[in-house]
């Protein structure tokens, strides 16, 4: 599986590093490929490393004002002319999506992602991983938009929240609705 992740290229404290070492390594000895904004620091760069170290293949799609920045190990990279074609390209690659923590750029991602869920132009699964309760108060932003009204469709079917990489890792290998055994 192609997993998209979204997340911060800051180098972060180890309460945000180590579960996303714990989920890198996940995906890498499952067989799945990292699909991510391909730079080679901060956040980007330990989910990158984790995943190769097990395993995972890496597609990344940088952009042309950070291509310095692009990782040189990756399996594949692509150079896209804006932000904008960049987050097409990221979930054009992606059977599934990840958010991790991040600032404005990853909840840009975000939102774009979601909305574009919200009006049937894909599919995929989007989970929200929410480590050391960093999206708590999104998540009961997200509660209050359905609750008033403002999501055409349950929140349940828009995005999973999980609070560990184990839960990620499962909702994402069978999601609600999947067939299995």
């Amino acid at each position: 599986m192609n997993i998209c992740v979204f997340l911060s290229a800051a180098d972060l404290d180890e309460r945000y590093t180590a579960p996303a070492r714990h989920f890198a390594e996940l995906l890498g000895k499952r067989g799945h490929t990292l699909v991510w904004g391909g730079s080679d620091v901060g956040l980007m760069k330990v989910v990158a490393d984790g995943v190769q170290e097990h395993g995972g293949r890496l597609v990344g799609v940088s952009v042309t004002f950070l291509a310095d920045k692009a990782r040189a190990g990756a399996d594949e990279m692509v150079i896209a002319g804006d932000l904008a074609e960049r987050k097409a390209e990221l979930l054009g690659r992606s059977d599934a999506v990840v958010i991790m923590v991040g600032g404005t750029g990853t909840l840009d991602e975000a939102t774009e992602i979601l909305e574009l869920k919200k009006h049937g132009l894909h599919a995929k699964p989007v989970v929200l991983l929410n480590t050391a309760g960093y999206y708590d108060g999104l998540r009961e932003q997200f509660r209050r938009m359905e609750a008033e009204g403002f999501l055409p469709l349950p929140l349940t079917e828009l995005m999973f929240f999980a609070d560990d990489p184990e839960s990620a890792m499962t909702y994402l290998e069978a999601p609600p609705g999947a067939v299995t055994g």
